[in-house]
């Protein structure tokens, strides 16, 4: 029998063989559909079809252990996967509701092979375990686009992004571009902005504000143009004549808040109940609220009195010293050094004081003065020998910026 299928099997062989085949007719080509049949299904740089895949998010008090140990991987292994990630990433600073991926294989143990944590929107940790322990660091691609945004406030600048469907984070942008230029405090109904700015886009999901291109703010009548430009190896913002919008000093040492009390030679004292001088600004926000320093320099006093509270006081120059009371807590000690903008304390009611707010005080040649009556120093303007890109640059940025339209009047202006 059996020699009897080998026989049947070898004439079959035989006659294929044998066949007079058509040359002339082309082979059939591959469809659409076969070639996408065999295009593989990658996830984060990872071919996927051999895994079975199980996707889920960081649930609260959950460890990475937790998760890998209920794929089968031992305590040994995860042991030494902590060891080999330390100089990567702290695999304790796994943050609950963020997302994660185990790859596992398909056979009955089902033991996760790699597994993926999303740190942020743009940025994910992978840990393969198959050949050898690896851990590294991915980037997701980044679409990057160019949007015109612009907005007459109304009551405030967050609220007229918000209307213009704009990313509060481009709030922040603008404050800081324009911190030197324009007291946040008192711009008013009326006022208006434009801004070409670049936002940031992950599998179409929005991620984050990208690079200012040029912006204007009319602020009390007054137009202000922010044009970026490349000088001295950094990028600053400049005005369209190219003066420098950066001045030696922040408007004010916090980033949102509200005036409580202006500088006054004369003022109703909130605690002591009598009338005296309050030669300084102060600044209400919420306990914790951080207290930047104003301008770069060296801390000359970090510490508690009764009527000051917890404060801070900082040596700019020769000219000018300034400092803040109330504070809830420092976060800088005398003699150190300090740069523009740097987190120096926390908000607090510290002292003699009804309410959480920073008391800013400035001083000018020793003597204290309003500092948002003063006219402090710019910065260095664009030089000569680069006048002329500038100019060129700025012309192109200004016409753009010219050209969009208010979303609240639908008008040039």
């Amino acid at each position: 029998m059996r020699f009897l299928y080998f026989f049947s099997f070898l004439v079959i062989s035989t006659s294929f063989i044998g066949c007079d085949f058509n040359t002339s007719q082309e082979t059939p080509a591959f469809t659409a559909e076969d070639t996408l049949e065999q295009t593989p299904t990658i996830e984060y740089g990872i071919v996927t079809d051999s895994f079975e895949i199980h996707k889920g998010t960081i649930k609260s008090n959950q460890f990475l252990a937790d998760i890998l140990l209920g794929h089968n991987v031992p305590y040994p292994e995860i042991a030494n996967l902590v060891a080999k990630a330390k100089a990567i990433f702290d695999v304790r600073k796994i943050v609950p509701g963020k997302p994660y991926s185990v790859y596992c294989s398909k056979d009955s143990l089902g033991k996760a092979q790699c597994m993926v944590y999303e740190a942020s929107k743009t940025e994910y940790i992978v840990f393969d375990f198959r050949d050898s322990i690896q851990v590294y660091k991915g980037q997701k691609d980044v679409e990057t686009r160019i949007r015109e945004a612009s907005g007459i406030i109304t009551s405030s600048l967050y609220e007229s992004l918000m209307e213009a469907k704009v990313s509060a984070a481009l709030a922040m942008e603008l404050s800081e571009i324009y911190a030197w230029t324009i007291d946040f405090y008192r711009i008013q109904k009326g006022d208006y902005f434009k801004v070409i700015f670049e936002e940031q886009f992950v599998e179409e999901e929005f991620v984050a504000i990208g690079k200012i291109h040029g912006a204007l703010f009319n602020n009390l009548g007054e137009n202000i143009y922010a044009i970026p430009f490349k000088q001295n190896s950094k990028v600053d913002f400049y005005d369209e004549k190219g003066n420098g919008l950066r001045k030696a000093f922040l408007q004010a040492p916090l980033k949102f808040s509200r005036i409580s009390s202006g500088f006054s030679g004369k003022r109703f004292h909130p605690v002591q109940k009598r009338w005296k001088a309050h030669l300084g600004t102060d600044y209400a926000a919420p306990t914790g609220t951080p207290i930047l320093a104003v301008g770069d320099g060296v801390v000359t006093e970090s510490q508690y009195k009764s009527a000051n509270g917890n404060y801070v006081k900082i040596k700019h120059n020769s000219t000018y010293t300034t400092q803040y009371l109330h504070m809830s807590k420092r976060a800088v000690k005398a003699g150190e050094r300090v740069r523009q903008g740097q987190v120096i304390g926390y908000v607090g009611s510290t002292g003699l004081a009804t309410g959480p707010h920073v008391c800013f005080r400035f001083w000018k040649n020793g003597q204290q003065v309003d500092h948002r009556k003063e006219k402090l120093p710019k910065s260095d303007p664009v030089k000569p020998e680069n006048k002329s890109s500038f100019d060129a640059i700025a012309a192109k940025i200004k016409a753009q910026l010219d050209a969009i339209l208010l979303e609240n009047e639908k008008q040039p202006i």
